[in-house]
């Protein structure tokens, strides 16, 4: 039986996507090589913290090549920090380069109300894609962040919130998903958005 692989770099909250995963019944394993990585059906890329160390923690693990090819290659998920990471560079604390798989950059969120973004917020769903089925124009998420992406290809944008500013919530090209909100902290519209990607990895619950 195949699993869902949540990247352990050593930068991401594993425990509770894998909680989620498991209350939904797909079989998932922390994967802290590129074997694990490579042999899974569909990978998850979460990520907490500052974007420079983060990436550092990942290029130290030896995971990123692994990641690259699963991203091009099978369902990939990244989440909060990973779903910024796929773009091509930051500037979080000083410049600092992405995995680049999604053209564009992240930056602080241009608004007046308190930061970092705390809280539940609504999704306006701009491009319906295979994980917001099921999910409703309006239904709220969980957001924990200052940053933001700013996709230089307007398609990859999927969702976006309003927080003073219109803040990417979700991109999706492809195979590739990134979301801006925490799934796994975001009640039942989360585990829809969880159980809508496992379903495109094939792994049998």
């Amino acid at each position: 039986m195949s699993y869902i692989a949540i990247v352990d770099y050593g930068a991401g909250n594993l425990m509770s996507v894998r909680n989620s995963l498991d209350f939904l019944r797909y079989k998932s394993q922390i994967a802290d090589s590129p074997a694990a990585i490579e042999r899974a059906a569909g990978v998850i890329l979460p990520g907490v913290g500052a974007f420079p160390d983060a990436m550092d923690a990942l290029h130290a693990s030896g995971l990123t090549d692994a990641v690259l090819a699963a991203a091009k290659s099978k369902p990939f998920l990244g989440i909060c920090l990973g779903m910024q990471m796929l773009f091509d560079e930051s500037d979080e604390v000083r410049p600092c380069k992405g995995l680049g798989l999604l053209p564009g950059r992240i930056m602080r969120i241009p608004t007046v109300h308190k930061l970092p973004q705390i809280g539940w917020n609504a999704l306006d769903i701009v491009r319906p894609n295979a994980m917001t089925e099921g999910v409703r124009q309006g239904d709220y998420v969980y957001f924990v962040h200052s940053f933001m992406a700013a996709p230089a290809v307007q398609d990859d944008l999927a969702a976006v919130t309003d927080y003073g500013a219109l803040v990417p919530a979700m991109v999706a090209r492809g195979n590739l998903f990134g979301c801006q909100f925490h799934p796994e902290k975001s009640g039942e519209v989360g585990l829809t958005m969880l159980k809508n990607f496992a379903k495109l990895t094939e792994v049998e619950m």
